[in-house]
């Protein structure tokens, strides 16, 4: 009843069944031990659920980017914290061919290119508590048509790097013409995303304000910013360690000619001192923290960069992270906050994996492969909501899990021995039973032990 209630907030957007089957199925979720799928939850849901009502119901397409948004708005939501967005994806190993989406996947966990199945999320993190809550999830399919351009474009690639090793005039070509400038086009990966994020800023822009994306360093691009700015928000990410600064060009025009844009280009090695924002030691590791606007040959506009600088004092080695955001009036003290930030959604992917059934679903279908990924993100969502209501007996979702199945084990045990137990024996009989197992042990009153 506990979570059939919490699910009661979604009630104008799926029917008394399915909200049924919802709360079912999160139940048994918290309270089996072993890999998530189908067959393992009929096994746990008291009866109430067989398998074959667990098919129907992964079948069923559902609202699901809604019901999470829902759910995080009634029972989340704190309308005096700063929210922004985060987004990154995820890749889960599949075998065979028959589930819908499977490709070859880059794994930054594995750090190599795996089969099986990418989903890209994006979530609502709050800066005060430094928690993600995921909200929109996507999966990634690509076309026969984006599978024949990845392959040219990696092919185009290498015969340009062959072309630099062979030495080439400077300058340009005699004879060479001028070019029309290209009209800028979103790549088919940045129009998914794009989508996806559309879709959920309409969703949640009518309960909370957000002015700030936040994005890994593989959409350190101009492609992306141009993305964010679109849908009136500012982005925050990474460049390479390499990329080509200039400062902007501050000298007199001479008056012939198109006015110069770029200055001097950024030595990484020799930072000019003005630029340096903050400095400090611990042992012999320097940290400097630089802040400039720079202009970058591929970006329209200035961007504002934040420089972190590592150094070794004793063996003179220096490691250096470039940070940069699209909003020209973010301090360095928050872009360093907003993108160390992100990290919050590894653990929701961490959490969906490891406890929630997202390596572990055997679903083909599209719709079946939709159903099970929303669900284990939206079990993420509903987890850290359980986990308020009992913060004096929980502290994680290992705790979470042992005290349900500790509770469905006294529940059935009292059902055997008395089975017309008053409640206050039964509640004495689950407060001592959930604790078997559970990794942080809290204490128990003395009227219930």
């Amino acid at each position: 009843m506990e979570i059939l209630t919490l699910f009661g907030c979604c009630s104008h957007l799926l029917n008394r069944t399915s909200i049924r089957h919802l709360a079912i199925i999160a139940q048994a979720m918290l309270t089996l031990s072993g890999r998530v799928t189908i067959k393992g939850l009929s096994r746990w849901t008291q009866g109430s659920a067989s398998s074959r009502t667990l098919q129907r119901f992964y079948a069923q397409s559902g609202p699901w980017a809604e019901v999470s948004v829902k759910f995080f708005e009634i029972h989340l939501f704190n309308s005096e914290e700063e929210y922004i967005i985060g987004g990154d994806t995820t890749t889960i190993t599949k075998a065979g061919k028959e589930t819908h989406g499977i490709d070859r996947f880059f794994s930054g966990v594995l750090g190599q290119v795996v089969k099986g199945l990418e989903f890209t999320v994006f979530s609502l993190m709050s800066v005060k508590q430094r928690k993600s809550y995921p909200l929109g999830v996507g999966q990634t399919v690509r076309s026969e048509a984006e599978k024949a351009e990845l392959k040219e474009q990696r092919e185009r690639r290498w015969k340009e790097r062959q072309k630099k090793r062979k030495r080439k005039p400077r300058g340009r070509p005699p004879g060479a013409a001028n070019k029309a400038a290209k009209e800028a086009v979103y790549s088919r990966e940045m129009l998914r995303i794009g989508g996806l994020l559309k879709r959920l800023l309409g969703l949640i822009r009518c309960f909370v304000k957000v002015r700030h994306l936040c994005l890994d360093g593989h959409y350190g691009h101009a492609e992306a910013v141009r993305l964010a700015q679109e849908n009136q928000l500012e982005l925050v990410s990474k460049l390479r360690c390499d990329a080509a600064l200039y400062e902007k060009y501050e000298g007199i025009y001479s008056g012939r000619g198109r006015r110069k844009k770029y200055g001097q280009k950024l030595n990484y090695e020799k930072m000019p001192p003005k630029y340096l924002q903050h400095s400090e030691r611990q042992e012999e590791i320097l940290t400097n923290y630089y802040q400039g606007r720079f202009v970058h040959r591929k970006f329209k506009g200035e961007i504002n960069v934040v420089l972190i600088e590592k150094t070794n004092v004793k063996e003179q080695k220096a490691a250096r992270v470039i940070l940069f955001s699209s909003d020209l009036g973010l301090s360095w003290e928050k872009v360093i906050e907003y993108y160390s930030l992100r990290f919050q959604i590894e653990f929701n992917f961490r959490e969906a994996k490891q406890h929630f059934g997202l390596e572990d679903f055997m679903n083909t279908s599209q719709t079946g492969v939709e159903n099970a990924a929303n669900l284990s993100f939206l079990m993420v969502n509903l987890s850290a909501k359980l986990l308020r209501q009992r913060a004096d007996s929980c502290v994680g979702i290992n705790d979470l899990k042992s005290q349900f199945r500790g509770e469905y084990y006294a529940l059935e045990t009292i059902k055997i021995v008395e089975p017309k137990a008053e409640e206050n024996l039964i509640e004495k009989v689950k407060a001592v039973i959930s604790r078997i197992g559970s990794i942080h042990r809290y204490p128990v009153s003395p009227s219930s032990a």
